[in-house]
């Protein structure tokens, strides 16, 4: 077992990197403006260092497109799989996320026959805006409909960005992962306006709040040490612009996206979400599909990837052998392409009764 703090860390070796902070902070007064966040990077870096990880950087290009008049508006994404599929599924990061933190989906999924694009939003401070600049990159890459999987803020990016188009739809499944419907779960709506004011420093403490502490198993705090190094790559503004759409007053809107195939990915142990929350989501999506895991804590999708992928293929897989298929139909058996062309015609016949 490890102990989890900022990151990972042992017994031992916290005694002597206090001794080193209380020997560098010596001399130096406490006061409101002089706060010292320490991290302890100590046993970590083994998703950074690992064979995949490093397949995954060198074999996948980086990507960078700007849609919006304002140039400084980059979103950073990689796409894998076949571009001959134009309804691919598409992962949105969490606070704290890059595009780098669903490598392994990536990976596996594009190894199935699926196209997978995972990206990072620029700095975006309302969600109408937000929503806005997805619709004109999926334009750019030429993607009518799409499947989203989010993970805890990029979930709730996801909802909102399927209720904003949903008089032109966008969106052809959800895929929520530790994520919300009410940003009012957080209590911290009355401080949304006042973020873009705040350090980077105070603004990675917040998230950082966030975190597991306490005893955890090696892939959670490999998991947690990966997400503390995403979470130092990133600036002020995008912390800042984050954090405002995360708290800042909305819901969705479940009617609007009534229509849209959803499942519900979460876990039974720590995380971020209370279990109202949770809750909340099931009353929200009552005919979801659901998927429970007995552990991962805040994120599954790297600690526990093979049961996540496992679950985004069983998602995905009703979709198999129509438009809106993300998986390259010569990696699709014939006898599965005819249960599921049996099942779209028990289901059109359905329709055609009610």
């Amino acid at each position: 077992m490890y102990l989890v703090t900022a990151c990972t860390v042992s017994f031992g070796l916290v005694k002597q990197c206090c001794a080193v902070a209380n020997y560098l902070c010596s001399g130096l007064a406490y006061s409101d403006e002089n706060v010292f966040i320490i991290y302890f990077f100590l046993e970590m870096e083994e998703i950074k260092v690992s064979p995949d990880y490093n397949w995954f950087r060198s074999s996948v290009p980086l990507k960078r497109i700007i849609v919006d008049d304002d140039d400084s508006k980059v979103w950073s994404l990689y796409d894998a799989g076949p571009k001959s599929i134009r309804c691919p599924i598409i992962f949105l990061p969490p606070v704290s996320g890059t595009a780098e933190v669903f490598f392994q989906q990536v990976l596996a999924l594009t190894g199935w026959g699926y196209r997978v694009i995972s990206l990072q939003y620029p700095v975006y401070w309302d969600l109408l805006e937000f929503c806005d600049g997805f619709r004109k990159l999926l334009d750019h890459l030429q993607l009518d409909k799409v499947h989203l999987f989010g993970a805890s803020l990029g979930g709730f990016l996801a909802q909102k960005f399927a209720e904003c188009t949903h008089k032109s739809p966008r969106v052809h499944s959800l895929i929520l992962c530790n994520s919300f419907s009410d940003t009012s779960i957080f209590n911290q709506t009355w401080t949304a306006n006042s973020f873009w004011l705040m350090p980077a420093f105070m603004l990675k403490k917040i998230v950082l709040g966030n975190f597991a502490k306490g005893p955890v198993d090696p892939k959670m705090a490999d998991a947690i040490d990966f997400m503390v190094d995403r979470l130092e790559s990133l600036n002020q503004s995008e912390l800042a612009s984050r954090l405002t759409l995360n708290c800042q007053n909305s819901y969705v809107e479940p009617h609007k996206i009534k229509d849209v195939a959803v499942t519900i990915i979460d876990v039974f142990d720590q995380s971020a979400l209370s279990n109202e929350a949770k809750e909340e989501m099931y009353k929200l999506y009552p005919n979801a599909r659901r998927a429970h895991l007995k552990t991962g804590g805040n994120f599954p999708y790297l600690c526990r990837s093979a049961e996540v992928n496992l679950y985004i293929q069983i998602h995905l897989r009703q979709f198999h052998g129509t438009r809106y298929a993300a998986i390259n139909p010569a990696m699709v058996s014939a006898e599965e392409l005819e249960v599921q062309k049996a099942h779209l015609d028990h289901s059109n016949d359905s329709e055609e009764e009610f």
